[in-house]
C-alpha cells in the first residue's frame, strides 16, 4: 500500500501532481518559518546566557580568586559595559572571550567598542580607558556584534574597592538567566508565531480534502479496508510533507545569516546563535510529516465510518454561546489580580499566566461562535446576493470558516498584549524630552562620599566648550518631607535650574537638580534648608551636576573628565534619561519582536487563507459552475469567495486586538498602577498593511474561479 500511495501522489495525473507541488511548497514555507522560530528562541537564550556571564556569582573554590566588578557607562546614549578584573594568583580564572586576564593599565575591547574608540576624539571617550590595548574581546563574551564591552585590568586592592566587587573562582559556567518573566516572554513569543505556522501547515495538508474523500470512498466501495485507506492517505500526505520539509531546511540555512543580522530584539544575533539542536531538527523533520499524516486521517473520518459517508453531509450543529465562558473567566482572573498583588515574580506569574492562557484558549474556543454571529448579522443586513450567499455559507459551517484564521487571532492577541504593556512602560519611564534643560545635564552620584571637590576639577569642567555650570551637591543631614536629598548654597544654584526661596542662603535640592519625571525650570522654587553656610561646608559631597548646552561633544567631554576624577563610579556620569533610554530601547526591542510576529503571522494567515480558498474553490467548482450556468456573473461569485474569507479575518482581528489591549490594561493596573497608553500609530499601520496584504493574497486566487467553473465542469461531474 505504501508503493500504491506513492503512485497516487506522484503519478495520479495533473491534478494530483499540482496538489503535491502546492502542499510541498506550503509545507516548505511553514517548516522554514518553524525552523527560524526555533532558532530565534535558541539565539535569544544564547544572548541571555552570555549576558549572564558578564555578571558571575561570587564563588569560592580551589583556584585563586579573580576580583570582578561590572559597571555601566554611556556614550551618545549607548550603554557601555565595563568589567574591571584583577587576578590574585596564577590559577585565577580568565574572563570569557579573551586569552589572558589583563593587568593594571591594560584592557580588551569588543569590535564595536574599538570602532568607537577609533572614530571619536580621545577627550570624549578614549581618555576614560588609559593604558595598553591588548586586543579584541571574542564573540563568546558578547551578547551581540554591536555590544560595547571593555574588560580592564587593575590591581587587586583597586578592584576590591569598586562598586559590586566580588571574588569569583569560575567564569562562563553561569546558566542562562533564570528569570520567569523572560522565559514567559520567550514562550509567548514562540507560541504567537508557532500557532500560525502549524495552522498553515495543517491547512496545506488538507488541500482538496473533499476530492480525496470521494476518491477514497470509491476505493472503499470496491473492497479497500479502512486500514488500507488510512495507509494510502498517510503515505500521500507524508510524501508531500517530507519533500516540503527538506526544502524548508534548505531555505532556513540559505537565509540564516541575513536573518541573524536583523535586530529582532533590538540587537542583531551572531549567525552561529541561530542554531538548531538535535531535538529541534527531529521535531521538525519528523513532526511535520507526522502532523500532515494525522491531519489527513482526521479529514477522512467520514470515509472510515462508511464509504457513503461523504455523500451524507448535513449542516453541522451550530456553536453555542457557552464557548465564551473560558475567555470571560480569563478576564475575571486578571480583574481579580488588580486587588490581589503577589509580591514575588513567581506569584505574579502564577496569577497572570493562567488568566492569559484562559483568554487565549477561550478566543480559539469562542472563534466559531463569533464567526457564526458575525455571519448571521451580515445575512440579516445583506442587500446583495453575494453577501447573502457568503453569510449563509459561513453560518452553516463557522468552524471551517474560522479554522484558517485562528492563528491570526492568537498572534494578534499576544502581540497586542506585548505592545500595549511595552508602549505604556516606555511612556511612563522614557528619557528626558529632547531640548529640555535636563537633556543637557550630566549628573554623577558618588558611591562613596567625598569631603570636597578640588577647584582644579571645576576649572577643567568650565574650560570645556559648551559647559555652562558645575555644581557640587552636599549630603542633606535632615530627612525632608519634600524628598530633596541634597543641599547647596543659594549662590551655587544655576539660574536655569530654578531659584531659591525668599531669604534662603542654603536650599534643599534633588541629586540631579530636577525631580523625578519633572524637567528643570527657571520657575522652580527650592525650599530653604535649616543650615548655615559654615555647616554646609562641613558636609560631604554626594553628587556633581554639570549643565551643558546639550551638544554631544560637551556631554561626552564632561563625562570623561568626571570619570577620570572619580574612577570608582557605579554608573558612569549620565544624562537624565540615559538609563531610561537604555531600558526603553530594550523594551522597544521586544516591541519590535512583537511587530515581527504580527507581520509573520499575518503573512502566514494570508497564505493559509489562500490555500483554504484554493481548496474550497476546487471542492465547490461544480456548484459554482451550476451558478454560472444559471446566469450568476463571475464577479458575484468572486465577491462570495472574498467575503467568506475577508469578513471572518477582519472580525477576528478586531476582537483579538481589543481583548489584547484589555488584558494589557488589566495587567498594568494590577502591577504598576499605570493606565494603558494607546500603541503608537505604527502598530496600527503594521496591522492594517498586514491585513491588506492578506486580502491581496486572497484576491490573487480569485482568477482561478473563472478557469475552473466553466460549463464543461458541470457536464463532467
Amino acid at each position: 500500500m505504501i508503493r500504491f500511495g506513492l503512485r497516487l501522489a506522484v503519478a495520479g495525473g495533473r491534478e494530483a501532481l499540482t496538489r503535491l507541488v502546492v502542499i510541498a511548497a506550503a509545507v516548505a514555507i511553514g517548516s522554514g518559518l518553524l525552523l527560524t522560530t526555533l532558532a530565534g528562541v535558541n539565539a535569544v537564550n544564547s544572548q541571555l546566557t552570555r549576558y549572564a556571564s558578564m555578571y558571575p556569582n561570587a564563588s569560592t573554590g580551589d583556584a585563586d580568586p579573580l576580583w570582578w566588578s561590572t559597571r555601566q557607562d554611556y556614550f551618545h546614549g549607548e550603554q557601555i559595559i565595563r568589567i574591571d578584573v584583577a587576578a590574585t594568583g596564577s590559577t585565577a580564572p580568565t574572563p570569557v572571550g579573551i586569552p589572558t586576564t589583563p593587568g593594571p593599565g591594560e584592557y580588551y575591547a569588543s569590535p564595536a567598542f574599538r570602532e568607537l574608540l577609533a572614530t571619536h576624539p580621545a577627550d570624549q571617550l578614549g581618555d576614560r580607558y588609559p593604558g595598553r590595548d591588548l586586543g579584541t574581546v571574542g564573540p563568546a563574551a558578547l551578547t551581540s556584534p554591536d555590544t560595547l564591552l571593555v574588560i580592564a585590568g587593575g590591581a587587586p586592592d583597586q578592584v576590591a574597592k569598586l562598586p559590586a566587587a566580588k571574588q569569583v573562582t569560575s567564569v562562563g559556567d553561569t546558566p542562562a538567566l533564570p528569570e520567569t518573566t523572560v522565559n514567559l516572554i520567550l514562550g509567548v513569543v514562540a507560541g504567537g508565531l508557532l500557532f500560525p505556522v502549524l495552522i498553515f501547515i495543517g491547512t496545506a495538508t488538507r488541500l482538496s480534502a473533499a476530492r480525496r474523500e470521494q476518491r477514497f470512498a470509491a476505493m472503499r466501495l470496491v473492497g479497500a479496508t479502512p486500514r488500507q485507506i488510512a495507509m494510502v492517505a498517510a503515505v500521500e500526505a507524508a510524501a508531500a510533507a517530507v519533500a516540503g520539509t527538506a526544502v524548508g531546511f534548505g531555505l532556513f540555512y540559505a537565509f540564516r545569516d541575513p536573518l541573524a543580522g536583523i535586530p529582532f530584539t533590538g540587537m542583531p544575533f551572531f549567525p552561529s546563535d541561530m542554531s538548531l539542536g538535535v531535538l529541534n531538527v527531529l521535531l521538525v523533520a519528523l513532526g511535520v510529516p507526522a502532523g500532515a499524516a494525522v491531519a489527513t486521517q482526521v479529514s477522512l473520518r467520514r470515509v472510515r465510518i462508511s464509504p457513503l459517508g461523504v455523500t451524507r453531509r448535513v449542516t453541522p450543529r451550530a456553536p453555542r454561546a457557552y464557548r465564551l465562558i473560558p475567555a470571560l473567566l480569563g478576564v475575571a482572573v486578571l480583574v481579580f489580580a488588580i486587588g490581589f498583588k503577589p509580591e514575588t515574580s513567581d506569584g505574579q506569574t502564577a496569577v497572570f499566566l493562567p488568566g492569559l492562557l484562559l483568554i487565549m484558549a477561550g478566543l480559539v474556543f469562542a472563534g466559531p461562535w463569533l464567526t457564526m454571529v458575525g455571519a448571521r448579522v451580515m445575512a440579516r443586513y445583506a442587500n446583495r446576493p453575494a453577501t447573502l450567499i457568503a453569510a449563509r455559507r459561513l453560518a452553516d459551517n463557522p468552524k471551517a470558516g474560522f479554522r484558517a484564521i485562528s492563528g491570526i487571532m492568537l498572534a494578534l492577541f499576544v502581540t497586542s498584549v506585548a505592545v500595549g504593556v511595552i508602549t505604556t512602560i516606555v511612556a511612563n519611564r522614557g528619557p528626558a524630552p529632547v531640548g529640555s534643560t535636563d537633556a543637557g545635564t550630566v549628573n554623577t552620584v558618588f558611591d562613596e562620599k567625598v569631603p570636597s571637590v578640588p577647584d582644579a576639577l571645576f576649572a577643567d569642567l568650565r574650560a570645556i566648550t559648551g559647559v555652562r555650570s558645575a555644581t557640587a551637591i552636599r549630603e542633606n543631614p535632615v530627612v525632608t518631607d519634600s524628598g530633596e536629598v541634597g543641599v547647596i548654597a543659594c549662590t551655587d544654584l544655576p539660574s536655569t535650574y530654578g531659584r531659591c526661596a525668599d531669604g534662603a542662603s542654603v536650599i534643599e535640592v534633588p541629586m540631579g537638580l530636577s525631580r523625578w519625571r519633572e524637567s528643570a525650570s527657571p520657575a522652580t522654587v527650592w525650599p530653604a534648608a535649616s543650615l548655615s553656610l559654615d555647616e554646609l561646608q562641613r558636609l560631604p559631597v554626594v553628587s556633581m551636576v554639570v549643565g551643558t548646552d546639550g551638544s554631544a561633544a560637551a556631554v561626552e567631554r564632561t563625562r570623561t573628565v568626571l570619570e577620570v576624577a572619580f574612577p570608582t563610579f557605579w554608573v558612569g556620569p549620565n544624562v537624565p534619561g540615559d538609563f531610561e533610554s537604555d531600558f526603553a530601547d530594550t523594551l522597544r526591542g521586544w516591541e519590535q519582536l512583537a511587530n515581527v510576529i504580527i507581520i509573520a503571522s499575518l503573512a502566514l494567515g494570508g497564505c493559509s487563507l489562500a490555500v483554504s480558498v484554493i481548496g474550497g474553490l476546487t471542492e465547490r467548482r461544480r456548484p459554482f459552475s451550476l451558478l454560472r450556468l444559471s446566469g450568476a456573473p463571475v464577479r458575484v461569485l468572486r465577491r462570495v469567495v472574498a467575503l467568506e474569507s475577508a469578513v471572518p479575518m477582519l472580525a477576528v482581528a478586531a476582537v483579538a486586538i481589543g481583548m489584547g489591549l484589555l488584558a494589557a490594561h488589566l495587567f498594568l493596573r494590577a502591577q504598576m498602577d499605570y493606565t494603558l497608553v494607546a500603541p503608537q500609530p505604527g502598530f496600527y499601520v503594521i496591522v492594517v498593511v498586514g491585513l491588506a496584504a492578506c486580502l491581496g493574497v486572497i484576491a490573487s486566487t480569485l482568477p482561478l474561479l473563472e478557469r475552473i467553473t466553466g460549463p464543461e465542469t458541470a457536464r463532467s461531474e
